[in-house]
């Protein structure tokens, strides 16, 4: 049974899903809204959308839309979720999940009673190196996991000063702000959508920002942040732990590749860095760096791209890799552009055979909390100096 979408959000981000959505044989139509109209519209005519909303209300008061797609700026997506399931709407949404434990938890409850989808977008549940440790340490081969590191290495320079102003406005530099901490879930999800655990506590350490251009100022920032690096270290539940940088100052080429992940177990052990990645067991070292590289499915200069910062372009271009099992994909995606390490395609499938099935997605509302959660206490822990906090958790998600 196919399904209609509603995307609320016609961002540089949201535009590239648009496509992927209309494309999917599970769903019918799709509609765009967004605060500035003449966005929605531009959305609409180049992908040839059904239609746009004057607002998301009206969206939601629509029976023509049966889910929508949340691709607003990160600290409105919790409201805005609520909002679509108490509509009775299916819901997907970009990360993160929300920013306080107190919206968290709503969702989840809102979830549990509505029996609606809800799922959130966490491009690293299909990084190619979250996809080879999850199979490895299915098959046994790390032996007894331990410790695992995820970070989130993005330098500000590199696009985000673009992409903030234009998302932004005058104001933008109050929104440029935004704690690292509150954005975990590519570091966070990577490690754990890996290892099946979740994080119970959290010391955090943060440095605040040296630039004195305005951005990470406490006096401008809307979040009364100024802290642009910032590290966790996690406890995990079953014994062990792991550890996550989300660093926007740093001199590192996110450009070639903004996430990546170590894991250590008793028998072997994986890490990658910006172009090597590399399986290590205790008779010796194999490159499997080949086999975790994405493959490009459109040019970096391509006109669809001109809008996007060029440090930017390679999270929307990258296509799938060798690790990548697309047998389960809609065969239209084969010849469609791709994204963050070739995650694009499996979490719109994901998200469109959920609905249809009426089954759990991989990152349900439970799976979303736990990627979450661990970042809100650990920007809580940073700002008490690295006092050691507790982290909540929401359980499993129920039996279907």
């Amino acid at each position: 049974m196919t399904f209609s979408l509603g995307i609320v959000g016609a961002g540089q981000f949201s535009g590239r899903f648009a496509l992927l959505f209309q494309a999917h044989p599970g769903i019918d139509d799709v509609y765009v809204t967004d605060l500035l109209p003449e966005r929605a519209e531009r959305l609409a005519a180049a992908q040839r959308l059904a239609g746009t909303f004057p607002s998301y209300e009206a969206m939601l008061e629509s029976p023509a839309v049966d889910a929508v797609a949340v691709f607003t700026q990160r600290w409105t997506h919790g409201p805005l979720v609520l909002q679509g399931l108490r509509a009775g709407k299916h819901v997907y949404s970009a990360v993160p999940m929300a920013v306080t434990v107190e919206e968290i938890a709503d969702i989840v409850d809102a979830v549990r009673t509505t029996g609606l989808t809800y799922m959130m977008g966490e491009t690293s549940q299909y990084h190619p190196a979250t996809v080879h440790a999850r199979n490895r340490i299915a098959e046994g081969a790390f032996g007894r996991l331990f410790y695992a590191e995820g970070d989130y290495v993005h330098d500000m320079d590199l696009g985000f000063y673009d992409a903030y102003r234009y998302s932004g406005g005058e104001n933008w530099k109050a929104t440029a702000s935004y704690p690292p901490l509150l954005y975990p879930t590519h570091s966070v999800g990577g490690v754990l959508g890996a290892w099946r655990t979740h994080a119970v506590s959290v010391s955090a350490i943060g440095v605040p920002d040296e630039r004195r251009d305005g951005v990470f100022d406490k006096e401008i920032s809307q979040f009364g942040n100024d802290l642009s690096n910032a590290t966790a270290l996690f406890a995990v539940a079953g014994g062990g732990s792991f550890r996550t940088n989300e660093f926007r100052r740093v001199g590192y080429p996110s450009h070639i590749r903004e996430s990546r992940f170590r894991f250590f177990g008793t028998e072997a052990s994986m890490e990658q860095l910006a172009t090597v990645a590399l399986w290590q067991d205790k008779k010796g070292v194999q490159d499997i760096s080949d086999l975790l590289e994405p493959r490009p499915t459109l040019a970096p200069d391509d006109p669809s791209m001109q809008h996007v910062a060029p440090e930017l372009r390679a999270a929307f271009t990258s296509g799938s890799a060798p690790v990548h099992d697309r047998s389960r994909l809609p065969r239209v995606f084969d010849t469609l552009h791709n994204g963050h390490e070739g995650s694009h395609h499996f979490l719109v499938d994901d998200f469109v055979t959920a609905v249809e099935s009426r089954t759990l997605p991989s990152v349900n509302a439970w799976v979303a909390a736990r990627y979450t959660l661990p970042g809100i206490i650990a920007h809580d822990s940073a700002r008490q100096g690295g006092t050691r906090l507790d982290i909540p958790d929401f359980g499993d998600a129920p039996e279907a």
